[in-house]
């Protein structure tokens, strides 16, 4: 019976090894310390590669057609720049950003009179650069877009999710530079219109996650039945949060809005994450499309930085789930010559941009490196407070 005993003992023991080396083997890269000089190696590896693809700043970009470099994906681009900037304060970042203004005469892509949220994301760059360097020229064209918009009393114009990435901020930042509570009030109402009304509210507070619009409100699934949730579309929203709450004083009613609905959400996004570090682009159903994709899961490594950072999330939960992220995107993403692989291109849904693998080139190589530089430089951040 003793021997026995034993014999059900050990095999038990080699059991219980097994299964826990089966799920480490599911956790994907080592969550191995990395320094933030590494990061920013890394960082500045990708942006070389784009500065010296694109040097003439005022470009127009093909794809299927023609579009004016200031348009969205562009933006998204200087948005991650400006932010490495404040890391490495290297001038040709500088002068590279205040070029590209300058060849669209800080305008946005359809004129001051547009309501599109596209159109105004370009504004986040023009008020940076007006930071450094109060030039009029480089605030009048943006203030005086918002300012419209914010006359006009109409709130509905944010009927897709990565608006609010692309015009809030520029919202909250105007508030800021004038300390004026109108800015803020409007970007407070859009926010709402987006979240509660719109197609009955793209917001889904059971799952905490966004639908893109209101063609992905159900009835519309994910061929498993699940609701769509695009991971890059809710990037954009986690990126937003972390823009404006950068911004926001910290007292600010809507604050504390944005702070409960960006700390649900990033429990939610939680769950999503694949083994390897990375999300798929469809967030609750990982055979569609399923697969590493880099710019969806830099904007929640910028969210988790960011987040930790400021005391909104929690260490101990976040951390590991964080590291593992991007050391997913630096270990099998980044290409020698500093090309980023994995990015899906543009669209608004799991199916659009495909396929997506370490080579495919997206139709827009812009946004991608932007949402990489986002959380390079938030997780940058959180190494060097430490």
């Amino acid at each position: 019976m003793k021997r026995d005993l034993r014999y059900n003992l050990m095999a038990c023991l080699l059991l219980a090894g097994f299964l826990f080396s089966a799920c480490a083997s599911k956790k994907g890269p080592a969550s191995t310390q990395i320094s933030k000089e590494e990061v920013l190696k890394q960082m500045q590896l990708a942006n070389s590669y784009f500065m010296q693809k694109w040097p003439d700043t005022g470009k127009p970009i093909y794809t299927t057609r023609w579009r004016p470099s200031n348009i969205w994906t562009r933006a998204v681009y200087y948005e991650g720049l400006m932010d490495l900037y404040k890391i490495d304060p290297n001038k040709k970042y500088y002068d590279y950003a205040v070029a590209w203004g300058e060849n669209h005469d800080w305008n946005l892509r359809n004129g001051i009179e547009t309501r599109n949220a596209d159109d105004q994301a370009c504004g986040q760059i023009y008020l940076d650069l007006y930071e450094i360097d109060p030039q009029p020229e480089r605030l009048a064209a943006i203030k005086a877009n918002i300012d419209g918009i914010i006359e006009s009393k109409l709130v509905n114009d944010w009927t897709w999710i990565d608006a609010i990435q692309m015009a809030m901020p520029v919202f909250a930042k105007l508030g800021v530079m004038y300390k004026d509570e109108s800015y803020f009030n409007a970007m407070h109402q859009f926010y709402l219109y987006s979240r509660n009304v719109e197609g009955g509210g793209l917001y889904n507070a059971e799952d905490d996650l966004w639908w893109r619009d209101k063609d992905f409100v159900p009835p519309y699934k994910e061929p498993n039945g699940e609701d769509c949730y695009w991971s890059r579309g809710n990037g954009w929203v986690v990126a937003a949060y972390v823009r404006v709450l950068d911004l926001l004083p910290k007292d600010h009613a809507y604050a504390a809005v944005y702070r409960t609905d960006f700390k649900n959400m990033m429990k939610a996004l939680l769950a999503c994450q694949r083994p390897d570090g990375f999300w798929n682009v469809s967030l609750h159903d990982p055979n569609h499309f399923g697969g590493a994709e880099t710019s969806g899961t830099a904007l929640f490594v910028y969210g988790m930085a960011w987040g930790i950072q400021h005391g909104l999330l929690d260490e101990a939960t976040y951390r590991e789930p964080m590291e593992r992220a991007w050391q997913a995107i630096a270990q099998q993403a980044i290409h020698p010559s500093g090309f980023l692989g994995y990015v899906q291109g543009t669209g608004k849904e799991p199916k659009d941009g495909q396929p997506v693998s370490f080579s495919s080139i997206p139709d827009f190589e812009d946004y991608g490196l932007g949402c990489f530089l986002l959380a390079g430089t938030a997780y940058y951040n959180y190494l060097a407070s430490k």
